[in-house]
């Protein structure tokens, strides 16, 4: 009985001190409850804004971006610091976007051989880089040669037999796909080659990359009016006035600081690149809605196939190298 005047204060500060421990595990509990639930509402809002975005442009953004971002610095490494490099980077490219090509033809019924087209394609690259215009010329007529040959080799067996109008609809398909592909791809590499070439090559890839974004954002935000609806539903007028007026201005930029060109010839710059940006990525849908597919293939998840990306560069390459020739 004496200890109990002792013990009492013990139990009320044990009580006491539990009591306080509970009180700070439910402030935390709760604490970490709302935190939970502000996450929660974060990714509800992310995921809902994520889906109208692929509603409006198809496209899983932050993975087209992650996938663009990696391509862009391969590519300024490959091109600036060794130009061999770039002849390697580029014809991979090249060499996986005419495969793809030859696939989606095929699978819509055009027989395109698809290894005499990869190996064509290939020997584009290298005669673009060390044998100039005139040998590049060559080989792709000897590709173009090469893979109607063997199409036409196929016919005599039983498994490719057509009609000789399906039969030189296969050549003509395989022989689109040598032109639209490695030869206006090769302009990149020629230009490359070129001395003081590998700016120009840099500047033009750089301000096509400027001029997607431009008719994205833009298109996204303000679009309204279809440019062409039959051909591609998504791209708008307010799209392209906004490409436009990006490529104008990173035109004069680059002009100056890259190129060491007056400012006017970035407008001309700018305004041919815009054009033939345009021309190509409308061309490329024209032959996505002959297909009837959306994507060329899904190699490069966030923006469909090679040629999805390639297809503003390969008539832009064609462009760039002409003013070069002009202009230096």
């Amino acid at each position: 009985m004496p200890d109990a005047p002792d013990d009492a204060p013990a139990g009320k500060k044990t009580r006491r001190g539990r009591f306080q421990r509970e009180g700070i595990e439910a402030r935390a509990h709760a604490l970490e409850e709302d935190f939970k639930a502000q996450v929660a509402v974060t990714r509800a809002h992310i995921d809902a804004t994520t889906v109208k975005i692929e509603a409006r442009t198809g496209r899983n953004l932050p993975l087209a971006i992650l996938i663009g971002v990696g391509l862009a610095l391969l590519l300024i490494f490959s091109l600036v610091l060794v130009k061999a490099l770039f002849m390697i980077f580029a014809g991979a490219l090249i060499v996986f976007t005419a495969f793809e090509l030859a696939s989606a033809l095929r699978f819509s019924g055009r027989d395109v051989p698809r290894w005499p087209t990869v190996i064509a394609a290939a020997a584009t690259v290298p005669a673009a880089f060390y044998l100039e215009d005139q040998g590049r010329w060559l080989v792709t007529i000897g590709g173009i040669v090469f893979v109607a040959v063997w199409r036409l080799a196929e016919g005599l067996g039983s498994t490719h037999r057509k009609s000789a109008r399906g039969t030189w609809s296969d050549v003509a398909a395989g022989t689109f796909v040598q032109i639209y592909v490695p030869f206006l791809g090769s302009f990149a590499v020629l230009l490359a080659a070129q001395p003081g070439g590998e700016w120009w090559t840099l500047a033009f890839l750089l301000l096509v990359i400027c001029i997607d974004t431009g008719a994205y954002a833009s298109g996204l935000l303000l679009g309204k009016h279809p440019m062409a609806p039959r051909i591609s539903p998504k791209k708008t007028w307010e799209g392209f006035a906004g490409s436009l007026v990006v490529a104008l201005i990173a035109g004069v930029l680059l002009s100056i600081y890259m190129l060491d060109e007056p400012w006017w010839f970035g407008l001309i710059l700018g305004a041919v690149i815009v054009f033939t940006a345009t021309v190509g990525d409308l061309t490329e849908s024209l032959i996505k809605r002959d297909l009837g597919i959306k994507d060329i293939s899904t190699w490069l998840p966030g923006h469909g196939g090679f040629l999805d990306r390639m297809d503003s560069i390969l008539p832009s390459a064609a462009a760039a190298y002409i003013l070069f020739l002009i202009f230096r």
